[in-house]
């Protein structure tokens, strides 16, 4: 320490017998400091929010069949993989039936592609009525129909048997079992829960008054008393509640930082952003006599400033007062510090 302070508080500690020792401690306070700036900022309010997966589905059977077999709760798979079996008998007996048919209507066809044939041949020579020939000529028509009508037959009886395996739509994880192995389901009956954890999104409602001051891709602060972060703004749904004046804005959510389920705060401005000489939050110190920070005077003293704070927005807050942009404050240390002691400047702290 240097100065008057220092001399007097080393005398006074010789007086009361503190070994030499014993005085390092009250060397220089280590502290980290952060530069005011000068930065665009908005008044802002923190609104509750919910963190939810885009792809969140419950898979209903198409069918009315017996439930064979489900994935487990907490079974992770992949778009297409099976996740529950229906009892499938019924179905292939179906689908053997209508290839049968298929089968049939094709043989009735090449009989009467080859009828046709002979009679054009016969009948090119005069040795065939016309009319025998006209008849068959229907009968070939017909028989192509029906084996059309077969064919989608037996479509349908394929569609049923690839439906007996209910399939992943998207990747994600088994997260509810909503029926057991062999109950009885009716079509649209809910099988299970499927949740896609890495397609996350926070859903929030906002006051109408604040609709004109964001954008999509603007970046909010989101945070809960575990963890916070930043996300852009993935759309806006224009349409407020005329009744309760709110709207509804959606954020792309960092999948890597939060899971479906939280509850959050975003913080939303309220008006439009302006050009403020702001600080850390972290700077300000509150006692009864008033709000003030230690600025860092040459890299070696602190001097104790009084401040008037303005409007803040997430981790910085507006200041008027002795400052500038550019002069370093106490971010951390600030802790026994007094208008003129000397400090050792560890760090600097970043945005």
């Amino acid at each position: 320490m240097t100065g008057k302070k220092f001399i007097c508080r080393i005398l006074m500690l010789v007086c009361l017998g503190v070994p030499l020792h014993a005085m390092a401690q009250y060397g220089p306070a280590n502290v980290v400091t952060e530069d005011a700036t000068m930065r665009m900022l908005a008044p802002s309010i923190e609104l509750p929010g919910t963190v939810v997966s885009r792809f969140d589905s419950r898979l209903a059977s198409e069918l009315a069949a017996k439930l064979t077999w489900i994935a487990e709760v907490g079974t992770e798979v992949k778009e297409g993989d099976t996740i529950a079996r229906l009892e499938d008998f019924t179905f292939k007996i179906r689908e053997m039936e209508a290839q049968s048919r298929v089968d049939r209507e094709q043989a009735r066809v090449t009989f009467f592609e080859s009828e046709l044939n002979r009679l054009e041949e016969l009948s090119s020579r005069n040795l065939a009525a016309k009319s025998q020939l006209d008849q068959t000529t229907s009968d070939l028509a017909i028989a192509k129909s029906d084996h059309l009508i077969a064919q989608a037959q037996l479509g349908y009886a394929q569609i049923a048997m690839h439906i007996t395996q209910i399939r992943a739509p998207f990747n994600g994880i088994v997260t509810e079992r909503l029926r057991s192995i062999g109950e009885r389901l009716n079509v649209a009956d809910e099988v299970l829960r499927l949740v896609d954890p890495n397609s996350l999104e926070v859903i929030a409602r906002a006051p109408l008054s604040t609709v004109n001051f964001i954008s999509k891709g603007d970046v909010l602060q989101i945070s809960n008393d575990y963890r916070h972060g930043n996300a852009p703004i993935r759309t806006i749904v224009p349409f407020g509640d005329p009744q309760s004046h709110m709207f509804e804005v959606r954020l792309d959510a960092d999948p890597k930082l939060w899971t479906v389920g939280e509850s959050v705060r975003l913080t939303m401005p309220t008006a439009a952003a302006k050009e403020v000489l702001a600080i850390p939050r972290d700077a300000l110190i509150l006692r009864r006599e008033g709000t003030y920070v230690f600025k860092v005077v040459d890299q070696a003293t602190v001097s104790r400033v009084n401040v008037i704070v303005g409007l803040g927005a997430g981790a910085h807050i507006e200041v008027f007062g002795e400052l500038s942009a550019g002069d370093p404050v106490v971010v951390r240390g600030a802790e026994g510090l007094d208008d003129g002691m000397a400090v050792n400047i560890i760090s600097t702290a970043s945005d």
